[in-house]
């Protein structure tokens, strides 16, 4: 029998969780929620997925504009096995509540602060912790970028240290109100909340990490510094280690691939739904080891590499599978996670 999933928000991340969910064969959508009747609640009724309202008092809205909604909020927890809430940041801290008291389980964003569930999840890390949980966070999109790279380099060598710096992007590129539009915003917040949060997935890792804001809405990037252990470490182990990870793709300056702007085409040329780019893309140039530190340059898809970890999370809290390589192999297939070049 397949898990139920029901998905609170259908934006930016929900609305591609909805979709991965429907391709996976171990789970279904239940229903999406919508807080008006926009073109994201339309997309939902041609996807086939029900809808509903989160807003009891709104319901009337979306049948005036002939959206036909099945119920409110609490209606779609009653259906649901999982709850994955995808709503703006502090928002599913509040209905954090609301789903404990239905004895659901519930999946919540990097935008929540670890102790919304006291548990913070990345696949490759914590898999196995996550079995049978009732409530778990997946963290955001810089977070599980730098648990995806950092993780399977501390463990194959070791690390004394990490230093890393976020080049963020201003919005999402629906975000039209977002800036800044002509200037670098550095956070002057040291270390920025990118490390700590790290911390909370991988909790004996040294890690500081400082972040800015740059005129540009299609990627994050990542310029990261290791203070390595082995010191016998050379820039072809690190390559043949990220080679053999999950979610993680080396693109190189010899096929053209210069800046984001290329990986973003990369994914385009590739087929890839709403351009996605599920894997972490890692400048092959960029890995270098001097006097033992280790360097090295990373994309970051924010609008999506969270997708898969949120697939596996509700695998492993429905006991649907308890081995994280099975889960993360499936999850992947399913999504057609396949090289873009």
């Amino acid at each position: 029998m397949n898990c139920k999933v029901g998905i609170n928000g259908f934006g930016t991340i929900g609305k591609r969780i909805a979709d991965a969910v429907s391709l996976q064969n171990d789970m279904e959508i239940v229903g999406v929620s919508k807080t008006s009747p926009n073109y994201e609640s339309k997309l939902a009724l041609d996807r086939g997925y029900p809808l509903y309202c989160a807003i009891p008092d709104r319901i009337s809205e979306f049948r005036d504009k002939g959206m036909d909604v099945e119920g409110d909020l609490n209606d779609l927890i009653d259906e649901s096995d999982i709850i994955v809430d995808c709503t703006p940041g502090g928002v599913g801290a509040k209905n954090s509540e609301l789903y404990k008291k239905a004895g659901v389980k519930a999946i919540y964003q990097g935008g929540e602060d670890h102790q919304v569930a006291d548990f913070s999840f990345n696949s490759l890390v914590n898999y196995e912790e996550a079995y049978g949980r009732d409530q778990t966070r997946v963290v955001s999109c810089n977070t599980t970028a730098l648990c995806r790279t950092l993780y399977p380099i501390k463990k194959q060598y070791g690390i004394n240290k990490v230093r890393a710096t976020m080049i963020r992007r201003g919005g999402d590129p629906k975000q039209d109100n977002r800036g800044p539009i002509n200037a670098i915003k550095p956070k002057m917040k040291v270390p920025s909340h990118h490390g700590p949060d790290v911390m909370t997935v991988i909790p004996d890792i040294e890690i500081d990490t400082t972040a800015v804001k740059v005129p540009t809405t299609i990627m994050h990037f990542h310029s990261i510094n290791i203070e390595l252990k082995n010191k016998n470490t050379k820039p072809e182990d690190i390559i043949k280690t990220l080679e053999e990870t999950p979610r993680v793709t080396l693109v190189t300056e010899e096929h053209g691939i210069e800046s984001t702007a290329q990986i973003i085409e990369l994914a385009r040329d590739a087929n890839r739904p709403r351009n996605d780019v599920w894997e972490i893309p890692v400048w092959k140039e960029s890995i270098v080891i001097k006097n033992n530190e280790l360097y090295y340059f990373q994309a970051v898809h924010q609008e999506s590499d969270v997708v898969p970890e949120n697939i596996d999370a509700i695998r492993a809290m429905t006991k649907l599978e308890k081995n994280p390589t099975k889960s993360i192999q499936k999850t992947d297939k399913n999504l057609q996670l396949n090289p873009m070049i």
